[in-house]
């Protein structure tokens, strides 16, 4: 059933996604010659393509080797899909060295470097470093002339300001050195300027100081695995999601613009650990539509599908975004990815590619596709019970519907639930007479045991539809039915009150109390077990017998 075919998956997944195995594989990798520790750490990247502590490590491995070209390589495959501090100051370092002795070219080079790092990063709480290390490297630069300085005192101002409104765990820090800079620059000028900054710093220490809270919840070590359903997992899973609530109240006040970068961002980070949740994925796409980037979305479920690639949830919600603003051609791509070959397309793919063609071509095309799909081994009954609907419902022609739940049952006699729907679509023509024909070319066809349900909705018939003798007869007949497979058939043919409750309520009107239901079924219980000698047990509650399937 679906909660063993579940537990498999985890079971695969888990052998797969072996977390403790990889972390004593790195840590063996760290040990090894470069040639040796990079088909390693390849492998763990394939893996656990977000986990920005390998990528550190590879990284490392490279700068130590002095593999320039390698390691700008490896930088360009993990910068933007892990913003992870440690692993952008790693970058840095890098650029740095590379360019010391490249003079003023080299500097313009480093600084084009913190201001994109800076961008990516910079709203991090732990990015406190980052800043302080580019006001330092500022600090450094080499002012020949007085214009010099001046632009290297504005530039440095600039980073300052930035740095003192963001929240992060040195902001207290940077606010301390930002007032000496100010001062030393120029006394009359640094009250003004640290008056006008004092309320958006304030600010940024009270965000701040909420913003860690929700951090501190948040294992920053831990690698980017399929849900297993663990408390742990559910655990972080409810970290990431009250840290993107909080981010979505812009509690900083701050502009639209600069409150949605923090948002991306922090749905960037929480992608590198929740990498396999399709709910994460869908969220960020649908928070980004919404917004009103549906290109930003789109590449989103793009990501989204490399990650999960077989996730028919997110294909469903990305070909449903592409139909809404009218691309048609690009949805109906991703309908065909569903469908695939056809040796193993499922019936919902064939159900919905039916739907969309209805929506987007017509009657006529979904029509055709009907036809062909039928022809599949994987055309199970809910296609042709769909179908048949859309005919009624949609087209408003129920005589096609009529014809193709007709064809159905030349496949499908055997199927109780192709049949009730059959039933239901007579109901709503209130063909009685077709109705009942229905019940009687199904039954004596379904055997016994797979009749239950089928019986039952025959007593409701007659009971709606017909007088009292024929209502009498059919639970004669369905008794008859069952007693073939009861263990004490004089039992099941015996009349019972039940029986008489049955055929006299209507919805949730009963002629007796609650109280004397709950007895009707623990003595119709009492009934069918007496004849074994095992201990009697509770029984059932009411809702057994004559209620529900026998």
């Amino acid at each position: 059933d679906v909660i063993e075919i579940q537990d498999q998956e985890n079971e695969t997944a888990a052998e797969k996604f072996n977390v403790e195995a990889a972390e004593v594989l790195a840590t063996s990798a760290q040990r090894l010659p470069l040639a040796q520790a990079a088909p390693i750490y390849e492998q763990l990247l394939q893996l656990y393509p977000t986990a920005a502590k390998f990528w550190k490590q590879y990284v490392e491995a490279n700068m130590a080797a002095n593999n320039d070209d390698a390691t700008k390589q490896i930088f360009s495959r993990c910068l933007l899909n892990c913003l992870q501090v440690p692993l952008w100051r790693c970058y840095i370092r890098f650029i740095r060295k590379v360019n010391e002795k490249k003079g003023a070219e080299g500097q313009e080079e480093t600084r084009k470097a913190f201001d994109f790092m800076l961008s990516h990063v910079g709203t991090d709480i732990a990015s406190g470093p980052i800043w302080m290390e580019y006001i330092t490297f500022l600090k450094s630069l080499p002012a020949q002339h007085g214009q010099e300085e001046s632009q290297r005192m504005i530039a440095l101002r600039k980073v300052y300001q930035r740095a003192i409104i963001t929240p992060t765990h040195h902001v207290e820090q940077l606010w301390r050195e930002y007032e000496i800079f100010e001062n030393s620059v120029n006394r009359q000028l640094a009250k003004g300027l640290i008056s006008e900054f004092q309320q958006k710093y304030n600010s940024a220490r009270a965000v701040y100081r909420e913003r860690k809270k929700y951090f501190e919840e948040i294992d920053w070590n831990m690698l980017a695995v399929p849900p297993t359903g663990s408390s742990k997992e559910e655990q972080q899973w409810t970290a990431w999601r009250r840290l993107l609530a909080f981010e979505k109240t812009n509690p900083q006040r701050i502009d639209s613009d600069s409150s949605n970068k923090r948002i991306i961002f922090t749905y960037e980070q929480c992608l590198m650990y929740l990498y396999h949740y399709p709910d994460i994925w869908y969220d960020y796409a649908t928070w980004n539509a919404k917004s009103g980037s549906v290109d930003a979305a789109i590449r989103v479920y793009q990501r989204a599908l490399k990650a999960l690639p077989d996730s028919e949830m997110l294909k469903y919600a990305y070909a449903e975004l592409e139909e809404s603003r009218g691309a048609i051609q690009p949805a109906r791509k991703i309908y065909e990815s569903l469908l695939g070959d056809g040796a193993n397309t499922n019936a919902l793919a064939y159900i919905q590619f039916i739907r969309f063609l209805r929506r987007n071509q017509g009657v006529e095309a979904a029509r055709k596709y009907f036809l062909d799909a039928r022809k599949s081994p994987n055309c199970t009954y809910q296609v042709y019970v769909a179908y048949a609907l859309m005919a009624f419902c949609l087209d408003k022609d129920p005589k096609i519907a009529h014809n193709v739940f007709e064809a159905g049952l030349k496949r499908f006699m055997q199927e109780p639930a192709y049949i009730l729907e059959y039933v239901d679509f007579l109901y709503r023509l209130n063909d009685d007479r077709n109705i009942r024909a229905l019940f009687e070319r199904a039954l004596s066809s379904l055997p016994p045991e797979k009749s239950v349900e089928v019986w039952k909705r025959f007593v409701q018939f007659e009971q709606t539809y017909g007088d009292l003798a024929s209502m009498l007869k059919v639970e004669q007949r369905r008794k008859e039915a069952f007693s073939s497979i009861d263990e004490d058939p004089g039992s099941v043919l015996e009349d019972s009150l039940e029986e008489v409750v049955s055929r006299y309520s209507f919805m949730d009107l009963y002629p007796c109390s609650t109280k004397d239901l709950d007895q009707l079924a623990r003595q119709e219980w009492l009934v069918k077990h007496m004849g074994k000698k095992s201990g009697v047990s509770n029984g059932p509650s009411r809702g057994g017998g004559i209620f529900s399937p026998l």
